[in-house]
């Protein structure tokens, strides 16, 4: 069985995959439920990288 590695992002990673989307726009997609809710490590905000991408792609279908 293979091993497959949880990569998190930070909030800066997020905004880029998101197409440079700001800190404000990213806490507002929060609040609306338009991306997925993040995991504090320490004081710090990490994303599941796979479950954006995730949520991304059903976005994406959602939309055609």
């Amino acid at each position: 069985m293979p091993l497959t590695l949880t990569r998190y992002i930070t909030l800066e990673q997020l905004g880029e995959k998101l197409g440079g989307r700001s800190r404000s726009s990213i806490y507002r997609d929060l609040e609306n439920g338009r991306i997925p809710n993040p995991i504090r490590i320490g004081s710090r905000l990490y994303w599941c990288e796979a479950e954006v991408d995730d949520f991304l792609k059903t976005r994406r279908l959602g939309a055609i």
